[in-house]
């Protein structure tokens, strides 16, 4: 499979750049999803040598260098039309040893960015590569929303789902995933970003090696959980709208992705029982001297129906549906966000309530709440801004990817219609013509 590059960004959304007089301060305290994972080189994707392959192939929260800088480090502007950095993922290939077979994509970079050590880079990235990206924008960033990356299948009982029209979609989603993250005005500064774009491969596996133990991020998972468990007892009111609104959210996107989902094989079984129901009209006209042009008519109108339907599953296949689950995913993305924000103000809550029970230490409590609401005050920006910024891209494609459905269906059905109008316009011809000969004789 030759899947075609693409070079321009897939994410339509406006860019943005993060105002240059408040320069991140942080100092990252490892959070991601794969705290627990035992082994950075493992992957789900794997399974053995003789499997066949189609196309051969506390959480802390932040620690503040300056905290009284932080509070309003997260401003987001418009950026100039002209962009400064394109990604590009293809070319996918299959790779075999002694003990597993997985895939890599090219990443191609082209940038005008200074902090650049040259202006092209490629490398090859396997899928646990973008796992690990991801989970170290949400350690630098946890109140940031990150994007969602394609759900890891694991192969046993799986093994079908690598085809070629997997692969692609893949593909497709992985290079929308960088482009977003280069489209976004923190997260394409990102160190670990740039290091992803730019290092070979045995550079990425030593710069993986410096990451936090497996201790270190058990550690960080249980105070994680001891803040969810203590609950935050004053939670804004804005983030408590924007609570329901995610809820309210998942509920209707992920109603959506399963009728879409359903759609789309439903047409797709119709398509496969319409191909075999044409040719019997074929068959049928070989036997049937008076009605040979009608039902070769028939046939060949169900044969053009049966490509404008195959053409029609395609477009939901590829523009539909991937948009529609990469929302499911971002509702999902959402909820972690708000999670790690209500942890950090659950951990001032907790400094507070101590302080208002302990006569002594009182002035060592109270620097640990100054620090702790200058935290929560970050986290509260950043969400705040992400949030502004993430709702007007939704919005922005939710309703090119339903106007271009909608242009779809139309076309399907305009295509349909004047198929069979056409045939209808020769049987009437036909007819007539009978009539006359009838008359004359």
């Amino acid at each position: 499979m030759e899947p075609e590059p693409v070079t321009v960004p897939v994410d339509g959304s406006p860019g943005y750049s993060i105002t240059p007089t408040n320069p991140l301060l942080l100092v990252s305290v490892p959070l991601s999803p794969d705290a627990l994972r035992l082994d950075e080189d493992d992957d789900l994707e794997v399974f053995s040598k003789d499997t066949t392959l189609t196309d051969g192939n506390s959480f802390s929260p932040l620690l503040l260098a300056s905290p009284s800088s932080m509070t309003n480090q997260y401003k987001f502007e418009d950026e100039p039309d002209a962009k400064d950095i394109f990604i590009t993922v293809d070319e996918p290939e299959s790779h075999i040893n002694a003990i597993e077979t997985f895939i890599t994509y090219r990443v191609a970079t082209k940038t005008s960015r200074s902090q650049f050590d040259s202006s092209e880079f490629e490398v090859r990235r396997r899928y646990q590569d973008f796992l690990w990206l991801k989970s170290r924008l949400e350690e630098a960033h946890p109140t940031l929303i990150i994007p969602p990356l394609p759900e890891k299948f694991i192969v046993k009982g799986m093994v079908e789902r690598f085809t070629d029209e997997f692969i692609e979609t893949r593909r497709k989603a992985l290079h929308k995933f960088l482009n977003r993250i280069a489209d976004h005005p923190t997260l394409t500064f990102n160190e670990d970003f740039k290091i992803f774009l730019t290092a070979q491969a045995w550079e990425l596996t030593s710069h993986k090696k410096q990451g936090p133990g497996l201790f270190s991020r058990m550690g960080q998972t249980i105070k994680a959980v001891a803040s969810s468990v203590r609950g935050v007892k004053n939670r804004p009111e804005e983030f408590a709208e924007l609570g329901e609104y995610v809820d309210a959210f998942n509920q209707k996107i992920s109603v959506l992705d399963k009728i879409s989902q359903r759609i789309y094989k439903e047409q797709k079984d119709y398509n496969e029982e319409l191909k075999e129901y044409g040719p019997i009209y074929t068959l049928w006209s070989a036997s049937e001297e008076e009605l040979v042009d009608t039902l070769k008519g028939m046939a060949g109108c169900i044969d053009k129906s049966c490509k404008d339907t195959n053409a029609l599953n395609a477009k939901i296949s590829q523009d539909l549906i991937p948009i529609i689950h990469e929302y499911v995913l971002y509702s999902e993305t959402l909820t972690g966000v708000q999670k790690r924000r209500d942890q950090i103000q659950a951990e001032l809550d907790a400094k507070v309530e101590a302080s208002n029970n302990k006569k002594t230490d009182r002035d060592t409590l109270q620097e640990e709440i100054d620090k702790l609401e200058d935290k929560v005050e970050c986290a509260n920006n950043a969400l705040k801004a992400d949030w502004e910024r993430w709702k007007q891209n939704m919005q922005a494609d939710i309703k090119i990817t339903f106007t271009n459905m909608a242009e779809n269906r139309i076309n399907y059905y305009e295509e349909c219609l004047a198929t069979w109008e056409s045939f209808l316009s020769s049987q009437k011809w036909d007819f007539q013509m009978e009539i006359k000969q009838e008359d004359k004789s």
